[in-house]
């Protein structure tokens, strides 16, 4: 039987990446003494964490670590908690999946004290490795892996990709919207499915057409898979494909500089900060880097706990980015409106396409 985590992780993930979303600095009063009549004092220093003996490892799958994606995101997300707690960390790149067992079974040998696997193609790969060395800890996101010794963060895309599908039917100039995925496995049927449900939602009318390339790093086989839609009229695509997604904003780039107003939506982290606004409409946000965080918390803790947790949008594990500036503000509106009816329980979005 799988193993669910404690409510008490549950709730610290979802407190955690709430406390995300918050922050901000004050400005200054308008009428302070000016810079040149008070003496500047010297900011302080900044202190280096001390030094812990804790060591945090992390296989990525083939996609790589700069795949622009979750591989990346997950990355950016250790590196910061091992940069404010003193943790060591580093991480093994895969380039094929015959590398998964070798990379986890080095970082067993080397005796790093929790192992990651990033990604649901990691599955099989970590439950034969963890079941041989019982006395390991491991962790994946995107895949659920039944050993006792194992901690499995999934997430609801299907919910996020229905807020994404929302803004898509909404704004679609042509009624033609592409889905780019990778490899056609069930993680990437949630993007699929919650994507077409919030289209249908606003805009029944609207074609969807779907193209899976059978990878997660192939930017060529993205790009041609985004010509083919954009040429067919589709003004929107979203990718969920990991490095292979690079080629759906190459793709965009050049048919805006031809003069066609398409738009890509990005996914698992906010795309626009690598593309641009000028071709990324939006993107569907997993918060990998804080499950990372949080998690990896937990084993300094001493309270690391091994189970699924399951992060959706009412545990702010999926959703929109902060800023969306091209996605006006009745729209935006219109997102929220579903966010709150998918938080209650009112929609609940499908996990797999229709037939």
């Amino acid at each position: 039987m799988k193993k669910w985590l404690s409510l008490t992780m549950i709730f610290t993930l979802a407190a955690t990446m709430l406390a995300a979303c918050g922050g901000g600095n004050a400005e200054p009063p308008a009428d302070e003494t000016p810079a040149a009549e008070t003496p500047a004092a010297e900011a302080p220093a900044a202190e280096e964490p001390a030094k812990s003996d804790v060591k945090i490892g992390m296989v990525t799958d083939f996609g790589g670590v700069n795949d622009n994606s979750f591989n990346q995101s997950a990355w950016e997300g250790l590196k910061a908690f091992g940069d404010a707690s003193g943790v060591e960390y580093n991480y093994l790149q895969s380039a094929q999946d015959s590398d998964y067992i070798p990379n986890l079974n080095q970082f067993v040998q080397e005796g790093w004290d929790l192992i990651w696997g990033i990604g649901f193609l990691l599955q099989d790969a970590m439950l034969e490795v963890a079941n041989q060395n019982p006395d390991a800890k491991f962790a994946i996101i995107d895949g659920v892996v039944d050993a006792p010794n194992v901690a499995s963060v999934t997430f609801k895309e299907h919910e996020g990709a229905f807020l994404v599908g929302v803004v898509a039917g909404l704004m679609t100039e042509s009624n033609k919207i592409g889905f780019v995925g990778g490899i056609d496995i069930p993680v990437i049927q949630r993007f699929e499915a919650g994507f077409r449900a919030g289209i249908e939602a606003v805009n029944p009318d609207a074609e969807v057409i779907e193209n899976y390339t059978g990878s997660f790093a192939a930017a060529d086989q993205g790009k041609a898979a985004a010509a083919t839609m954009y040429n067919q009229g589709a003004d929107i695509i979203f990718h969920a494909a990991g490095a292979t997604g690079d080629g759906v904003f190459n793709e965009a780039q050049e048919q805006k500089a031809a003069g066609k107003n398409v738009w890509v939506i990005g996914v698992d982290k906010d795309q626009s900060i690598t593309f641009g606004n000028e071709i990324t409409l939006t993107s569907m946000m997993k918060r990998v880097d804080q499950a990372m965080q949080t998690v990896s918390q937990s084993l300094v803790d001493g309270t690391f706990a091994p189970g699924i947790v399951n992060l959706g949008i009412a545990e702010n594990g999926v959703g929109l980015p902060e800023n969306n500036p091209n996605v006006p503000a009745d729209v935006l509106a219109k997102v929220q409106e579903f966010s709150d009816k998918i938080k209650n329980g009112e929609i609940v979005v499908p996990e797999t396409p229709a037939e």
